[in-house]
């Protein structure tokens, strides 16, 4: 029969321990987890074992989880769809994802909320474009609306102000160029940040002028920002 043989702090890993049975590491947890089962050294490992091992590979889920979350903030389905596609057994996401949720660390409403404040006042996208990036990311529809709503409000933000923002900044970096060169790109530029196509024309035809030829075309809107 195995005993537990020593119960070591994890270096370099606040909170998690090494559990070793007759000198070989048999699992790391959480401390929670060994006071809940209360495990001592000298106690029998084979009581525990399958208990154990779940507890570890949970631990093991939810601190990669925790680190990609601690990187970069992100919704809770493309977190998961991201764990997944890691290899993380589907069960075990489902549970780190909701111990993350019950801890107030995974949080859609305050993630939309987050994104749409920096995107709206960084990047200048709009509100359009922001609930297409949210819903992308997993956001439910209603809940990505409310954040926008709630930014754009707070903020004091609008399309039109937010297309006239970045179309003026754009456009001084396009000074160097021909005048055919500016519409496309800067006709480009705005459509991929999602605002109204007459909008978009109007801003261009503002700051530029209006184009003797054709409008512009799908292949206008692929430039680089």
């Amino acid at each position: 029969m195995a005993l537990i043989s020593a119960i070591v702090a994890t270096p370099r890993k606040p909170g998690r321990y090494d559990l070793l049975a007759d000198g070989e590491h048999v699992a790391t947890i959480s401390l929670d987890v060994l006071e809940r089962l209360q495990l001592s050294v000298g106690e029998s490992y084979d009581d525990v074992a399958p208990t154990l091992a779940h507890e570890s590979a949970l631990l093991a889920t939810y601190d990669r989880a925790l680190n990609m979350l601690s990187a970069r903030a992100r919704a809770r389905t493309e977190l998961r769809r991201l764990l997944v596609r890691k290899g993380e057994p589907a069960e075990l996401v489902d549970a780190a994802l909701q111990r993350l949720a019950d801890q107030g660390l995974l949080d859609d409403a305050q993630f939309a909320r987050q994104f749409a404040r920096s995107k709206a006042l960084g990047s200048g996208i709009s509100k359009r474009r922001l609930s297409q990036e949210l819903g992308r990311k997993g956001v439910a529809r209603e809940v990505g609306e409310e954040a926008i709503g709630n930014v754009y409000e707070e903020e004091g933000l609008d399309d039109g102000a937010s297309i006239e923002r970045v179309a003026r900044k754009k456009y001084r970096t396009l000074l160097q160029l021909d005048a055919e060169t500016q519409r496309r790109r800067l006709y480009g530029f705005l459509a991929r940040r999602g605002f109204d196509a007459a909008d978009v024309g109007r801003m261009v035809k503002e700051l530029v002028g209006s184009d003797p030829h054709a409008g512009m075309g799908d292949d206008d809107i692929g430039d680089e920002d």
